[in-house]
This record gives C-alpha cells, sequence and structure tokens, in this order.
C-alpha cells in the first residue's frame, strides 16, 4: 500500500471535501472498513463506519449499558425460556424510504447465519426467527440463552426488498474476494446515510433528515468525512494542521505534541481490548518453520518459552510509551471470566525460556514465520519488530511479514497462517464470546478466528453449554474451568490490553467508548 503524504491528503481534502463547517466532522484513523456488507467482517473500524448507516436491535452506550435501537423492549417469553420476544420501533423507514418491519429482522438474522457470514458464531444458538406481526419478533434458541442480547449489539439489520433487488442476499464472500452491491453500497435505518465511498480512501455520509432519533440524540454533525491514513507521521500532521476534527489510533509517541497544541485535547481510556499473539499448534507439520517433518508449536514447552520470551513491561514502556497494560489472558478486564490473578500469569524469564527449549529438543532454536497488520493495532507493527528481537533471544529466528488488515485477517480465518497477531475485544462482555470465537475447534458456525488448530471435544462441549447455562454459579465455574485449560496449553501469547487515545479538536465534544466505536449521533460540536 502506498503511503499518503501530507501534500496529497492536503489536496484530497481540500479539492474534494465540502466546505468546512461546524456541522461537517473530518474523521480519520489508520484503517478503512473492510467491507460495508453488514454480515460479512465481525471486524471493529468495520463495525463503526457501519453503524453510522446500519442499526441493530439494541446498542451499547459508552458505560456498557444495553440501549434500545431497532427494538424498544426485549425479554424471555412468558413460559417459554426457549423464546426472546422483541418489540420492534414504530415508524422507522429505511434511506430509501421503506418501511421498517418484523421481516427485514427475520430476513437479516437468516441472512447473517450464512455460511461466508463473519457472524454466524453471535447468533449460534438461535433455531428460528419469527415475525409475530409487523412490529413484534420472536427468536427461539436451543435451550434458554439469558446471554442472547448481549450478541445482537453489532448485528445489522438489513432492508429486504432493497437486498433482493441488488442481488445481495447472499452475504459477500470476503475471504474469496468477491464484490457485491453491498460491498460499497448502503441502505439503512441509522442516522447517516452514504453519499460517496471510495474504499481506502474516503468515505462521506450525510444526516439522514428522516431519522427516527431526531428530538433524541444531539445529531450535530450534518456531514462525515472519513479519510483512512494509514501512515502515523501523516495521520498526525493533518490533526495538527486542522484537516481532521477527531482521530483514532493516536500515535503513542504523539499524544503530547497534540494535546499541547492550541485548539486540539486527547481523550484516554481503558480499551475492551487484547493484543496476542497465535499459534497454529495443531498441524504435525508448519509451512512457515524451517523444521522438517514436525511441527515446533505442538510441544507447549515451546509454546510457554516463547511466552517467557516476551518482555511485555518493555513494551509497554518503549514501544506504547506506557499506553497499554501488560497482559496475562486473552480477555480485557471489563469481561466477565477475567481475573487478575489470571492477568499477571505471563512474566519473563529468558533463561526458563531457554531450559524449556532445550528440554523440548530445541537447544539451537528454530526460525519461523510472523504475520502482523501495519495498519489495525496500535502500534501493531513495532511490536510485533519488538519481539523479534525477544525470541531471538531464545534461538527463534522470526521473519516478520506485515501487511494491511486486509489482506492479513483472511489468513487466520483461512488457516494459512501459523504465528499471527491478533486483536480481540469483546462487545458482549463474556467470555463465552472469547471461546465461542478463539478456543472453540473449527466447526460449522463456531471456531472461526481459531487459527491454533487446537480441538478438544470435551472443552468444545463445556463451552457449547454456556449458551444455555441459567446457573449462574455454575456457568461461572465452567468459565473459569475453561480458562484454566487456554492459560494452561498456552493457547495464546497475550501482550497487553490497549489504551485508548482519541484526538480531537475543541469544536469536539464527546466521550471516549470502551468498544473504540463512537457513534456520530451522539456528538455535540462547540
Amino acid at each position: 500500500m502506498k503511503t499518503t503524504t501530507v501534500l496529497t491528503l492536503t489536496s484530497l481534502l481540500l479539492a474534494t471535501a465540502a466546505p468546512l463547517s461546524a456541522e461537517t466532522l473530518r474523521w480519520a484513523r489508520s484503517g478503512d472498513a473492510l467491507t460495508l456488507d453488514p454480515h460479512a467482517q465481525n471486524e471493529g473500524p468495520t463495525h463503526t463506519i457501519r453503524h453510522q448507516m446500519y442499526e441493530p436491535l439494541i446498542i451499547r452506550d459508552v458505560t456498557g449499558a444495553f440501549e434500545p435501537a431497532l427494538a424498544t423492549e426485549w425479554a424471555p417469553k412468558e413460559g417459554d425460556p426457549n423464546v426472546w420476544v422483541f418489540k420492534l420501533r414504530e415508524g422507522v423507514t429505511f434511506h430509501d424510504g421503506a418501511d421498517f418491519t418484523a421481516e427485514d429482522v427475520v430476513f437479516s438474522f437468516n441472512r447473517a447465519k450464512q455460511e461466508n457470514s463473519d457472524m454466524k458464531e453471535l447468533i449460534g444458538s438461535i433455531t428460528e426467527v419469527r415475525a409475530v406481526d409487523d412490529l413484534t419478533v420472536e427468536i427461539v434458541t436451543d435451550g434458554p440463552n439469558p446471554i442472547l442480547p448481549s450478541n445482537l449489539t453489532n448485528l445489522f439489520i438489513m432492508d429486504k426488498g432493497w437486498t433482493e433487488a441488488n442481488n445481495t442476499v447472499n452475504v459477500q464472500d470476503f475471504e474469496g474476494g468477491e464484490i457485491t452491491y453491498a460491498t460499497t453500497n448502503a441502505n439503512g435505518t441509522g442516522p447517516y446515510v452514504l453519499e460517496s465511498r471510495e474504499p481506502d480512501v474516503k468515505t462521506v455520509m450525510t444526516l439522514n433528515e428522516d431519522y427516527w432519533g431526531i428530538g433524541q440524540f444531539p445529531l450535530e454533525v450534518t456531514e462525515i468525512v472519513y479519510t483512512p491514513i494509514q501512515n502515523a507521521a501523516t495521520r498526525v500532521a493533518a490533526m495538527l494542521s486542522g484537516e481532521v476534527d477527531f482521530l483514532q489510533d493516536m500515535p503513542v509517541q504523539d499524544l503530547d505534541r497534540v494535546s499541547n497544541a492550541d485548539g486540539l485535547m486527547v481523550r484516554q481510556a481503558p480499551q475492551n481490548r487484547v493484543i496476542f499473539f497465535g499459534l497454529n499448534m495443531g498441524a504435525d507439520d508448519i509451512e512457515a518453520d524451517n523444521v522438517d517433518g514436525k511441527n515446533p508449536l505442538a510441544d507447549v514447552r515451546v509454546r510457554k518459552a516463547m511466552s517467557m520470551a516476551i518482555n511485555r513491561d518493555a513494551i509497554q514502556k518503549v514501544v506504547m510509551r506506557g499506553q497499554s497494560q501488560p497482559a496475562g489472558m486473552i480477555a480485557p478486564p471489563f469481561v466477565n471470566g477475567w481475573t487478575e490473578e489470571m492477568d499477571a500469569e505471563s512474566t519473563t524469564d529468558i533463561e526458563g525460556a531457554k531450559a524449556l527449549m532445550a528440554e523440548a529438543g530445541y537447544a539451537d532454536g528454530f526460525s519461523i514465520r510472523l504475520d502482523c497488520p501495519n495498519d489495525r493495532y496500535v502500534n501493531d507493527e513495532p511490536i510485533c519488530q519488538a519481539a523479534v528481537g525477544m525470541l531471538g533471544q531464545i534461538g527463534i529466528t522470526v521473519n516478520l511479514d506485515a501487511k494491511p488488515k486486509a489482506q492479513h485477517f483472511p489468513l487466520i480465518t483461512d488457516g494459512k497462517t501459523d504465528f499471527y497477531m491478533l486483536g480481540w475485544g469483546v462487545p458482549t462482555y463474556d467470555s463465552e464470546y472469547v471461546f465461542n470465537f478463539l478456543v472453540h475447534g473449527r466447526e460449522g458456525d463456531i471456531g472461526t478466528w481459531n487459527g491454533t488448530g487446537y480441538d478438544n471435544d470435551e472443552l468444545d462441549a463445556k463451552i457449547k453449554s454456556l449458551a444455555s447455562n441459567t446457573d449462574l454459579d455454575a456457568r461461572n465455574q465452567d468459565i473459569a474451568d475453561i480458562w484454566r485449560v487456554v492459560q494452561d496449553e498456552q493457547l495464546y501469547i497475550p501482550i497487553h490490553h490497549q489504551v485508548l487515545n482519541w484526538g480531537m479538536s475543541e469544536k469536539v465534544d464527546i466521550a471516549v467508548d470502551p468498544e473504540d466505536q463512537p457513534k456520530v449521533k451522539y456528538f455535540k460540536m462547540n
């Protein structure tokens, strides 16, 4: 990917954007949405852009509490705990003027269960979605599912008629490189309407004058100009020059520079996200190493040695400039199942790591490729570069291959990487979300982001039982037991919990969202 220069960015913004006004929000971050198809990718920045145009039944506010969106009420059906009843908002229309009804909800949920959908794990317990009337939907689950609403906050509703008319009933095959009408077009019920879209260049959205929430939300931004800027120095230069009003993915090395600049500020908050490395331990042999006939990552001693070689405190201090919290498990502190004790289990011990390598038969080490994104997480490539040197101390020669997230993520979901970086947020605030995607073996609509090859039938059964276990104490004990296996087997190498830093001009007023999903309808413009 070519790096955009400051001059190029300036020319782009001045030549193509609307005249600067208090109602225009010029928004930038390191990467773009991967696609606009509401069900093709379960990825944070992708959801963030779609949240401006599409809506789910329920959202979360900045405190993590549920807030009605397209549903105004929801509860288990009286007398039948296997059914949830959702009352839908009346008088809502899609951007093309079509009425929003229960039929659209049924259609969207069924679409999200398709094979190419990256949202199917979230609704795997659902066996049927039925329209009782135009404004009532019943969702049937395979056994009681007390946490079902938590899984719906990024499940966007599409207009059935629009989707059929534009031949996008099937979810885009993102990993296969398919492009559909829904990839670059949108027709939601959300507060902003898509005006133009140039992937990886610019997306423009304007206020939906018929939005149901007018009068309920500030809606002070009338135009959004979203510009992905991969290069960190260029992002900061755009902020300092006034070309950008709101900046996500603030480079940690420039926090003081931005916060001390006239008319600018930085707001911070802990993020609901962990950064970690994944290891392909399930294959008999792997391609990315120089060991013939066997897989060094299949030995738990090697995996533990690799974790012990990582100096998380040094990464926090040098790479992240203090803007991270070293992690010992792949769940953020926000999540049910996280414990302080487990989060302190990752320690640095070079001599101990060397001993484990020797015990496993790799005293002389081996070489392996590390796949890393360079436009997704805060200092993602520098973190990987630091890990290369740290693993070298125990004899592991790491060949780093960093690329944009659009090329990186399919390596994981398609099983084409043996050692990789991934970050994981937990929008449900429950460990089941982590287990469903990252721990359960790949099987149909579950385990899609588990690139480790780990597959444990007994553990899988326990993970599946979490969706229907209504005994809170027993459920929490199962969660603790699953985490113990994850930790002991060293399925992943935790690095740190991210800290969010949003840069903004003084004309912008918004609280930092732990999900890193700003919803522009809440923005106030000074």
